[in-house]
């Protein structure tokens, strides 16, 4: 079994996993039994930090695989796993926050959570949790009240810690100057296609931990890019080095300091992804993908309407696109 190393969260004494696994599959709320057995075997090779959200619908699916990987005894308590999970939009409203993450820990069948987010910087009109949606039902998020809700959870000891997901610089910001409990982490797109240096060292000033999603361009899901897995210059180090092109890529996200989400339901590449410590990219391989033109795989699309509260990616983004 692997030992992932962790990170320290902020000036806490906390830790997440520099690895973690994610849950998402297309369409949301199928492949039960796959997405369960695959959580079941990535805690029997090592895996630690289990990465889900409400819109996922695969809470459940992760409460069931912890349940068999402690009867398994792959895991002796629930102590020793990181579980992320994220605020929909639907319920990015000031009452709605702490009813949601309750819910959530019951899909989970757990008491807390290690780390809430709130997924997107943008909500939706109230009611059933659905993906897609129409984009007519998009409003403003107010981040000052819903970010009284998220500490709330972090006080009421339902998460023992908060953050965001997809926060631009701007709109890191914004929350930082208002914020009692600050966000300890800032789960965004990040690949050596998407290298985010500009929000990186952004972070790195506020304290902030920054995990990557997507760090193979999330190839196979409704909106991801080949562009990642198929790119010369990755292909070209992968080979002299004997690495899948995967490894290399995760092995370069893991060293700009945070830490990464994969997520593979094949047994062999979930143990593949986490053969990334005992090597580094070396001085110029490393020059090398710095060089690589950028392209955001993940534009958001879904949250732009010409009467919801933003007109253009560039505005979602705050020009970081």
């Amino acid at each position: 079994m692997v030992r992932i190393p962790e990170a320290s969260l902020g000036s806490s004494d906390k830790k997440i996993p520099r690895v973690g696994f994610g849950t998402a599959e297309f369409p949301f709320g199928e492949s039960a039994e796959v997405i369960t057995e695959s959580i079941v075997h990535a805690m029997k090779v090592g895996y630690r930090h289990f990465d889900t959200a409400s819109v996922y619908k695969s809470e459940k699916f992760l409460g069931d695989g912890i349940s068999e990987a402690l009867r398994l005894g792959y895991i002796n308590s629930r102590d020793q796993l990181f579980i992320t999970s994220k605020l929909w939009c639907r319920d990015a409203h000031h009452d709605l926050v702490v009813p949601a993450l309750k819910k959530t820990l019951m899909n989970l069948k757990l008491e807390y959570l290690d780390l809430y987010l709130i997924h997107f910087p943008i909500s939706l009109i109230p009611g059933e949790q659905d993906f897609p949606f129409e984009k007519d039902e998009l409003v403003h998020m107010d981040i000052k009240a819903v970010w009284e809700a998220m500490e709330e959870c972090q006080k009421r000891g339902l998460t023992k810690s908060i953050g965001v997901s997809n926060f631009s610089c701007e709109k890191l910001q914004t929350l930082l100057n208002m914020a009692k409990i600050p966000p300890a982490v800032n789960q965004v797109e990040m690949s050596p296609l998407w290298q985010q240096k500009k929000l990186i060292q952004f972070c790195k000033e506020k304290g902030v931990h920054i995990t990557a999603y997507s760090p193979l361009g999330a190839k196979g899901t409704f909106w991801g890019t080949n562009q990642v897995l198929e790119n010369q210059v990755l292909k070209e180090i992968a080979e002299a080095r004997g690495k899948t092109v995967a490894q290399i890529c995760l092995r370069w996200v893991y060293e700009q300091g945070g830490s990464l989400i994969v997520k593979s339901f094949n047994k062999e590449r979930m143990e593949q992804n986490l053969d990334i410590f005992e090597w580094k990219l070396s001085l110029e391989e490393s020059y090398r993908i710095s060089q690589l033109p950028q392209h955001k795989a993940y534009p958001g699309l879904i949250f732009i309407h010409e009467n919801g509260p933003f007109k253009s990616i560039e505005e979602f983004w705050d020009g970081e696109v």
